[in-house]
């Protein structure tokens, strides 16, 4: 079984001082604290930093759209901060290699799901809240979440990655995505797996606790393969080849 890497390391990559074992707390997982005789986990840090994440999130909405009407706004908002969103961040800079994980969560996948990730996200949010202050907190959230915030059509993706993928894959030519989704481990802790094609190539693929996350994560993977593409909606580019890692 993986080894989590040394909190410390991530306090670095944060790039701000968090109490150590605040920062801790917030890196442990529920199945963690189960196995490990009902230590403190993250849960508490999760439901803080939910808050801090909505309010830094609303705060930079409103002053950076002055014209987008408030039903605009709170789209924008969900997009921001739904799981697949945080998910993409916390992938960014390998959360999941610093999660206090229990056995089974580990043995399935736990360390990609993107419900853990977001909500470990959540939770070093509150930690650093908690122990360096609301203005620090505030400035990790949307330091994070800055290649979302910058860029509205990337944000938007991945609120409804699916059809987001869908509308670009139209535009350039390349047809309908194909989603093929696979399961691993027990009846009640089932891992899913979603690799999405176009033209019969493999793009991306995705995991998730269930099979419409699992396609979600592979969609937004996509998405953000062919946004990141050079030509233009105009130029029909064929169908890519090759196939990201989830």
């Amino acid at each position: 079984m993986a080894q989590h890497r040394d909190a410390s390391e991530l306090a670095t990559v944060l790039g701000v001082a968090v109490d150590p074992s605040t920062l801790e707390l917030a890196l442990t997982h529920r199945s963690f604290s189960y196995e490990n005789g009902e230590v403190p986990h993250n849960e508490r840090l999760e439901f803080l930093g939910d808050t801090v994440l909505g309010q830094a999130v609303t705060v930079r909405l409103y002053h950076d759209y002055p014209d987008v009407d408030e039903g605009e706004l709170a789209k924008r908002r969900s997009s921001l901060v739904s799981t697949v969103a945080l998910a993409e961040v916390a992938a960014m800079i390998d959360l999941g290699a610093y999660i206090r994980l229990g056995r089974g969560e580990e043995l399935t996948g736990g360390r990609q799901k993107a419900s853990i990730l977001a909500d470990t996200l959540e939770a070093v949010f509150g930690a650093t809240y908690l122990t360096a202050g609301a203005d620090a907190a505030t400035e990790l959230v949307l330091r994070l979440l800055a290649p979302l915030l910058d860029d509205p059509s990337r944000a938007g993706a991945t609120l409804d990655p699916k059809t987001s993928l869908q509308e670009l894959a139209d535009a350039r030519g390349l047809g309908t995505p194909d989603y093929a989704v696979t399961s691993s481990g027990p009846q009640h802790a089932k891992a899913f797996s979603a690799t999405v094609s176009l033209g019969g190539s493999a793009i991306a693929t995705g995991a998730g606790t269930s099979k419409k996350q699992a396609e979600m994560a592979a969609a937004l993977e996509a998405w953000n393969l062919l946004s990141a593409d050079s030509p233009r909606p105009s130029e029909h580019k064929p169908p890519m080849s090759k196939t990201a890692k989830s």
